[in-house]
């Protein structure tokens, strides 16, 4: 198939290994920030075949776990209002805000509903005009073009019952948080592909230059994965830091304006607070004034409660920052599983302790790719 059986070339895959391993003299730490990039390196065994030259760590880039533990306390509060419909995509479900999951409050008599799109839930506010539905948007930037447009539909269909729990978040702010952070230990970025098509990636050139360190744009298949690791290592061996587009077939330099455009029409950057991070400056989107009356947060403020005292045990801020790997937590495949989750990090098909419970634990080389 076109543009995916050659990204999975294993002749061509083992032919990147054995140049990376050429390439470098001494041992690097790579980041990468998205939850498909952390899955595909372990499902191919790429970290593992890499270990003696690139060490390879996993950020905060799945969106169900930095999704804040206030903002699914809220969602919750929200689903047990009579009268009102929460709408979410189905992996927030059994995410734990401080004390519960959504999948708890159903359970209990909630009203949440699973939607596969944002104009689901328009169409579900249409359906019932009688309820109050609040669609619960969460993700980076990939996914705040959808909300954006279900809010401009709902204002073009005059719906006042649809309203936007907006809990999205935006990437480079966290990355920036990440290097301000004196132990961090990452020395390149692999970044996200998808949210750069979106993005683009002219922003990143004044990160490089602040702190010194190589940017390297990467799909998600091996090969991708690999040309991007090859020529962060060449950029790291070099002195040289610098953005290079290893996902040209998706990302262009400005990225899609359309979107963005739309984007920017509805929502504008904002602090935003982080699960395990806290509060990331401009690390997130609020909805603007002009379309305030879609915003969730204002419309029932009234109803928010005081936040409730985490005593979340799990080790998700350590992971998601480098820190340590999910084996390390001492959690990990004993008391936290996929079957009885801790954290949002096992909980997430995108989370790195869900990527590390089913592919680590199994013996998976490069010959798998």
């Amino acid at each position: 198939m076109k543009y995916v059986d050659e990204f999975r070339d294993p002749q061509l895959a083992r032919q990147l290994l054995d140049q990376i391993r050429s390439s470098v003299s001494r041992r690097w730490v790579l980041m990468d920030v998205c939850g498909g990039q952390t899955h595909s390196l372990l499902r191919n065994g790429i970290e593992a075949a890499l270990d003696d030259c690139v060490e390879l760590i996993h950020g905060p880039g799945c969106p169900v776990c930095v999704t804040s533990s206030e903002a699914i306390d809220f969602a919750q509060q929200l689903a047990h209002r009579p009268g009102l419909i929460l709408a979410s995509f189905g992996d927030m479900l059994r995410v734990p805000g401080s004390r519960e999951s959504l999948l708890d409050v159903r359970a209990r008599g909630g009203s949440v509903r699973v939607v596969y799109s944002p104009l689901d839930a328009v169409e579900l506010a249409k359906r019932n005009p009688n309820s109050q539905v609040v669609f619960f948007g969460v993700g980076f930037e990939t996914t705040v073009p959808s909300t954006a447009l279900a809010i401009l539909q709902a204002a073009q269909l005059g719906l006042n019952n649809f309203s936007v729990l907006a809990a999205h978040v935006r990437v480079l702010p966290a990355m920036e948080a990440l290097m301000q952070n004196p132990e961090t230990r990452v020395q390149g970025f692999l970044a996200a592909g998808h949210v750069c098509t979106i993005t683009g990636f002219e922003d990143y050139a004044g990160f490089v230059v602040r702190f010194q360190v190589p940017v390297v744009i990467a799909g998600f298949e091996p090969v991708d994965l690999l040309e991007a690791i090859l020529e962060s290592v060449q950029l790291l061996e070099s002195g040289r830091p610098n953005i290079v587009n290893c996902y040209a077939r998706s990302v262009r330099s400005s990225g899609n304006r359309c979107a963005q455009d739309t984007v920017n029409q509805v929502y504008e950057a904002a602090d935003k607070p982080w699960r395990g991070f806290g509060v990331i400056r401009g690390g997130g989107y609020r909805i603007r004034d002009e379309y305030r009356c879609f915003d969730a947060e204002d419309r029932f403020s009234a109803y928010r409660n005081l936040p409730i005292s985490d005593n979340d045990i799990c080790l998700g801020a350590d992971i998601m920052s480098g820190r340590i790997k999910p084996p390390q937590c001492p959690y990990f495949g004993k008391q936290c599983t996929t079957d009885q989750p801790l954290g949002a990090p096992m909980v997430s098909s995108e989370g790195a302790c869900a990527a590390y419970m089913r592919y680590q634990v199994q013996e998976i080389s490069v010959d798998a790719i």
